[in-house]
């Protein structure tokens, strides 16, 4: 497909489709065949509440490392959604202006670990029920994480639930976690990296958007591995020759498009600029987990592309107990080719700005009034 077909098709059906159900005909109109827009971002959230026994009384696991973790978490998220969670997705609503097309949230909604499939359900809808309400109605799209499909009975009841919500929000029809949608001329393809990557229905979905502007690749796990002690927490990131394979295959396949990838997963605010396989990927890990009020601050921890991996290299055991394996050479795959590179533990709420000339991205850390920093991605 050539570029002028894609536009054609996205201007006249998927865009359409996409917002006609959820805006009014004077606001679909307005953003329909308009390359302006922003999007709000949301990175994971792990809704949650207290007392634990709202959501956790059915949850069980054996005694040890995984349990003590789990019920730590509980602990946590409960305490941040009692008042820094809700600051921060209020926040976020006050970045909603006439251009906004949809807020867009990078998985890990809920914290699920549930023991229920009902209580699971229970969970998803009262996170969905409170990002559509605090967030004006505007169309909410969301990728699976791995908290999202944790526990008895959850990936069956996610599979379920956000199809037909996914559905309701971009007014096309949504099967599965991996799907993808259209902006005016540009792609965004989400990817649901919880399972063996789909290569065959991948393809497909760059292939049906070949002649995008801009392709994005929405992911709850990064595309370039993160610095922290689960580097391989990424798309294809198991190391095994197959895996490896595939990796190396679609980062050429996203590299070929200056692919965009925007992401979650490790709670941090982590930016890179990749050049290689003869493209470009650009990619911002983003973070709405304010777990302590220290992370309404911006500050980078680590900057410059040598120092790439360096975080990883100075963590003395995971929380297994066991020290970390040595994954220089996979941090050594990518540090050639990182122009740029910068991580911070920061979390808030973005705004991505797409016009003719530039992307961007505006950090907000915490619920600041004021911009932290500006991302520049294209």
């Amino acid at each position: 497909m050539d570029r002028r077909h894609f536009l054609q098709i996205s201007s006249a059906g998927l865009l359409e489709l996409a917002l006609s159900s959820q805006l009014s005909p004077l606001e679909a109109k307005r953003l329909r065949g308009k390359n302006k827009y922003s999007i709000v971002i949301l990175g994971d959230t792990h809704y949650d509440t207290e007392p634990v026994s709202v959501y956790h009384e059915k949850f069980s696991w054996p005694e040890g490392w995984q349990s003590r973790v789990r019920r730590g978490e509980f602990a946590r998220y409960g305490e941040m959604w009692r008042d820094r969670g809700p600051r921060l997705i209020r926040r976020a609503a006050r970045l909603i202006d006439k251009d906004t097309a949809m807020v867009l949230h990078m998985g890990d909604l809920v914290q699920g670990d549930c023991g229920d499939a009902g209580v699971h359900r229970q969970m998803l809808d009262n996170a969905m029920h409170l990002m559509k309400t605090t967030l004006g109605g505007v169309p909410f799209v969301t990728v699976c994480g791995n908290h999202d499909i944790r526990g008895v009975g959850a990936r069956e009841v996610y599979d379920e639930y956000m199809s037909k919500r996914m559905s309701q929000e971009l007014g096309k029809k949504i099967e599965g976690t991996d799907f993808y949608y259209t902006l005016g001329d540009d792609a965004y393809i989400v990817l649901d990296f919880n399972h063996r990557p789909k290569d065959a229905l991948i393809e497909q979905m760059l292939r049906e958007t070949e002649g995008a502007r801009h392709t994005f690749i929405i992911s709850h796990g990064p595309v370039i591995p993160a610095d922290t002690g689960h580097c391989r927490w990424c798309f294809y990131g198991q190391d095994t020759p197959e895996y490896n394979e595939g990796r190396r295959h679609f980062r050429a396949e996203f590299a070929k498009r200056q692919a965009i990838v925007l992401c979650g997963h490790v709670h941090t605010t982590e930016f890179f600029d990749w050049w290689g396989d003869d493209g470009r990927i650009t990619q911002l890990i983003m973070s709405s987990v304010w777990i302590d009020p220290s992370r309404a601050n911006y500050v980078v921890d680590e900057e410059g592309p040598s120092n790439f991996g360096g975080l990883r290299k100075q963590i003395k055991k995971l929380r297994n107990g066991q020290p970390p394996k040595d994954e220089s050479a996979f941090y050594a795959e990518y540090q050639p080719g990182l122009r740029a590179y910068s991580h911070s533990l920061a979390a808030g709420s973005y705004k991505l700005n797409v016009s003719p000339k530039h992307v961007t991205i505006d950090f907000y850390a915490g619920d600041s009034e004021d911009i932290s920093h500006t991302f520049v991605l294209r």
